[in-house]
């Protein structure tokens, strides 16, 4: 009797969603794009000690083009020829260079076609990261280099709290509506499991403060990375849940001079493809 065929990953994310959100991210991304520099930027830093060059390399997750804006800077001659994806159409318009439109989840690139793939905060957005990790590394050639970047399980904590707290008290249940995000111990193994060598998982915790909760959302909104769980809360997010969320979110969090923080997880993975 043969086998059954493998189970498809969970859908846990709305895809479609996803890159609708994006696209309308897009005109306004520069204006919250401070999370994404600085992850495009550790990924450049990290380029420029490496004793090796890489003739073609595929920024997976391009948004407003930061990562060849810190590559020219921080590793410049790093890099032959950068191809810049993104599952938005919207992200890459306007720009110069080779772009091309594409899903983490569909990569369309050849096997052992290109010797460097980077990702900065996207990965977590994927219903099967492994699955995008064995893309990528079949994409690279031997000796091929993989540096992503996306949100850890740490992530907005303090949103995640108060939204659970207020919809406790309000509607008697919590419900899934902040997505989850990956767990640091298991960082490493990810890259194991698709198949990379000498692979090496980083944290780095970023605090950012706001004024008020609210200008916490306008940023998430602006960065595109508002929830698109696939099975998404079936009541509606109201003022007075919102409101609820606020001042839980000030009275248990606030600072002495009247703002709240709100904490991003940034988890970066490195491994090589093997020689």
């Amino acid at each position: 009797m043969a086998a059954p065929p493998p189970s498809a990953p969970p859908r846990l994310f709305d895809r479609a969603l996803l890159r609708k959100r994006l696209d309308r991210a897009a005109g306004g991304f520069g204006e919250a794009d401070f999370l994404h520099r600085r992850a495009a930027t550790d990924i450049a830093e990290r380029l420029a000690p490496i004793m090796k060059t890489f003739p073609v390399a595929v920024d997976l997750s391009a948004r407003g083009g930061a990562f060849a804006e810190a590559l020219a800077q921080e590793a410049p001659g790093k890099v032959g020829a950068l191809i810049e994806a993104d599952l938005s159409p919207r992200m890459l318009a306007g720009r110069a260079g080779l772009r091309v439109v594409a899903d983490e989840e569909r990569l369309p690139f050849a096997d052992a076609s290109v010797d460097l793939i980077v990702s900065a905060l996207a990965l977590h957005w994927t219903n099967d990261v492994v699955g995008a990790l064995i893309q990528a590394r079949r994409a690279l050639k031997p000796d091929g280099l993989f540096i992503a970047a996306f949100f850890g399980g740490v992530t907005l904590t303090e949103l995640r709290q108060s939204l659970v707290a207020a919809e406790a008290e309000i509607l008697g249940g919590a419900g899934s509506r902040v997505s989850p995000f990956a767990d640091t111990g298991d960082a490493a193994g990810l890259l194991q499991r698709a198949g990379f060598v000498q692979p090496v998982a980083d944290v780095d915790t970023v605090s950012v403060t706001y004024e008020h909760p609210l200008r916490l959302l306008a940023d998430l909104r602006r960065m595109g990375e508002t929830s698109v769980l696939a099975e998404r809360h079936p009541k509606p997010l109201t003022r007075r849940l919102l409101g609820r969320t606020s001042e839980l979110y000030a009275e248990r969090f606030g600072t002495p001079d009247g703002r709240v923080p709100a904490t991003f997880e940034i988890i970066t993975l490195t491994g090589w493809t093997p020689a």
